[in-house]
C-alpha cells in the first residue's frame, strides 16, 4: 500500500468521524449517516489495500 493511499483512505474516515460527530452535535441524522458511511468506506479501502499487500508478500516469497 502506497503511502498516499493510507493518507487518503485516512483522511476519509477522519473526515466521516468528524461529520459523525458535527451531526451528533446539531442532531443532523443525515450528516451523521454519512460520516459513518464515509468512515466505512475509507476503512474497507484500507482493508483492500492491506490484502493487496499481503499478496505480493506472498508472491514475491515464491519468487525467491
Amino acid at each position: 500500500m502506497s503511502a498516499e493511499d493510507k493518507i487518503s483512505n485516512k483522511a476519509q474516515e477522519l473526515k466521516g468521524r468528524a461529520k459523525e460527530n458535527l451531526g451528533d452535535a446539531t442532531g443532523d441524522e443525515e450528516l451523521r449517516a454519512e460520516g459513518r458511511a464515509d468512515q466505512t468506506e475509507g476503512g474497507l479501502k484500507q482493508a483492500g489495500e492491506k490484502v493487496k499487500d499481503a499478496g505480493k508478500k506472498v508472491k514475491d516469497a515464491f519468487k525467491k
